[in-house]
């Protein structure tokens, strides 16, 4: 897969978002059953659920660009909206896509989640990936696009050394997660291997993907994260991986923890390090840039009261536009009079032609038709 082509804009800390894949044989239907299932709970406001030529088309109320279309590969829109800490809305779109090219057995289908608040996002609100997706391990929608990579799990390190760097530039290139990578100083027992992002609270816990290096990987993962990344893994600690290229305030060496114990305690220092991360400025992939650009100008999930606050701005723009319409008009038609008169008065008002020495008079015919419409020519304003 290609490198994320960036683009200049930061992503707004009032936005989630996510994309990743789901590897079962019907995933819109997951979709829709986890939509109707939370909007019967009250958890949701409301959901649609669109066709991709129905999310794009525009109507008289509803002028829409082609900022509004997901493109051709698309398969289906969902839009839901929801409210955290009571009076704050987010609204988010989930768009499913087929592969760029021929779909192989295990491929999956692409899927990207934007998600927007009315206020700064807050780590402890839900996860807008759980109001669309279920939160079951057995709904495979949460693998990374880069392969054999999967959130909610410790994803073990490739054991041969070319496919561990493969590794580590995919997920630093393409992939939209944060990225951690931990050493396991000796191996852990069934409780320390829980993936860590379980400790993280609700809003970032399916933005973190954990790979764990085994007790005899110390030496190869520190070698490959150095030649690729200019990072070290410590041994028995983590490091939180930065985007190629790394963004504004990443620091290799703030982002390492030299200690890691995976015996089921909180890693606080980790933990709190991965937030500071996560917390920091970063670029919008270019994906990313349209998926938030469509969520904002593409939006139709609207209330009654929005439903006529959006028609009566419509009624204005139209009556603005009618006005201007208006106005040209009339100044069309007073352009029109004024060269008529000016016309006239350069052919003596029956046709003929000035005698010579008055045009010589006044200049010339064309500077006496000039004068006529100076005359006629709105102020300066």
């Amino acid at each position: 897969m290609a490198k994320n082509t960036t683009s200049s804009t930061t992503a707004p800390d009032t936005a989630w978002l996510g994309r990743g894949r789901h590897l079962g044989p019907e995933p819109e239907q997951d979709v829709r059953r986890n939509l109707i299932a939370l909007k019967a709970a009250g958890v949701l406001d409301d959901f649609l659920d669109l066709e991709p030529a129905e999310a794009a088309r525009a109507t008289v109320l509803h002028p829409r660009d082609e900022s509004a279309d997901p493109g051709p590969l698309a398969r289906r829109l969902f839009e839901a909206r929801w409210r955290v800490d009571d009076d704050v809305t987010v609204r988010a779109q989930l768009t499913t896509y087929d592969p760029e090219s021929r779909r192989k057995e295990g491929d999956g289908v692409t899927w990207i989640l934007a998600a927007e608040a009315d206020r700064a996002w807050d780590a402890r609100w839900p996860s807008p990936a759980t109001m669309f997706w279920p939160d079951s391990e057995q709904v495979p929608w949460d693998h990374d696009t880069v392969p054999d990579v999967r959130l909610r799990a410790a994803n073990h390190l490739p054991k041969d050394d070319d496919e561990l760097r493969r590794r580590l530039r995919d997920c630093t290139r393409q992939s939209w997660f944060v990225h951690v990578v931990v050493h396991e100083a000796m191996t852990p027992d069934t409780v320390g291997q829980q993936p860590i992002a379980t400790f993280l609270p609700p809003g970032l816990r399916h933005r973190v993907i954990e790979h764990r290096g085994t007790p005899e990987q110390a030496q190869i993962a520190d070698f490959a994260m150095k030649r690729e990344l200019g990072v070290r893994m410590p041994r028995g600690g983590a490091v939180v991986l930065a985007m190629d290229p790394p963004g504004e305030g990443y620091d290799a060496d703030r982002f390492t923890v030299r200690s890691v114990f995976l015996d089921g305690s909180e890693p606080t220092e980790l933990l709190e390090r991965i937030k500071e991360f996560a917390a920091l400025p970063r670029p919008l992939p270019a994906e990313a840039e349209r998926a938030l650009t469509r969520l904002r100008q593409g939006w139709h999930l609207l209330t009654p009261d929005e439903e006529l606050t959006h028609a009566q701005g419509m009624v204005t723009k139209y009556a603005e536009a009618l006005d201007a319409m208006t106005k040209s008009r009339d100044l069309y038609r007073e352009a029109a009079e004024a060269a008529q008169a000016a016309l006239a008065e350069v052919s003596g008002g029956d046709g003929a032609a000035l005698p010579t020495a008055a045009a010589k008079a006044d200049g010339s015919p064309l500077k006496a038709l000039s004068k006529a419409f100076g005359r006629f020519r709105e102020p300066k304003k």
